[in-house]
């Protein structure tokens, strides 16, 4: 069967077949390989993409599900070469430790962001529940959800610029 949809900005066209999981096309038909699969079971967020701007568990998700939609992979942050500032936030807070499971944190962030530019501690916790990290210990990962909203608020550069002139 043949689908369409927007692929991290991209009209795509695809033949596939009808149990193929959207985690599979991603991964070994597109060569998404930020898709990652930790459980494939739904329970580690590994896999975790943006359906019309909602997160998605693409080892749960069949393919034929996203005809007409719009995805969003962690491929399609970056902005000529340059890492979003969600990429750049979980970088220099150092919530990426052996980096499985990262692009899944960062699409969640991404959406949570989306959605409250300014979210608490706890309503981050919260929010990423559905993301296991095996290496970090969540400190450094809340860390850099907290730096990215002020980077993508414009926040962190006016507190960086008034802590070098004070």
């Amino acid at each position: 069967m043949r689908l369409r949809f927007i692929l991290n900005g991209k009209p795509m066209e695809v033949d596939t077949h009808s149990g193929r999981r959207l985690l599979d096309l991603l991964r070994e038909d597109l060569g998404l390989i930020g898709v990652k699969e930790g459980c494939g079971e739904g329970e580690c967020g590994a896999c975790t993409v943006l359906v019309n701007g909602k997160p998605r568990l693409s080892c749960l998700t069949a393919a034929i599900q996203v005809e007409g939609k719009e995805i969003l992979t962690v491929e399609g942050l970056w902005e000529n070469g340059k890492l979003h500032p969600i990429q750049k936030a979980f970088v220099e807070t150092a919530g990426v430790q052996c980096g499985f499971c990262t692009p899944g944190f960062i699409m969640a962030t991404y959406a949570l962001l989306s959605e409250n530019p300014d979210p608490s501690p706890s309503e981050v916790r919260e929010w990423l529940a559905g993301n296991l990290c095996r290496c970090t210990g969540y400190a450094q990962i809340i860390e850099a959800v907290l730096l990215a909203a002020k980077y993508m608020r414009g926040d962190a550069l006016r507190v960086t610029r008034a802590e070098k002139t004070s």
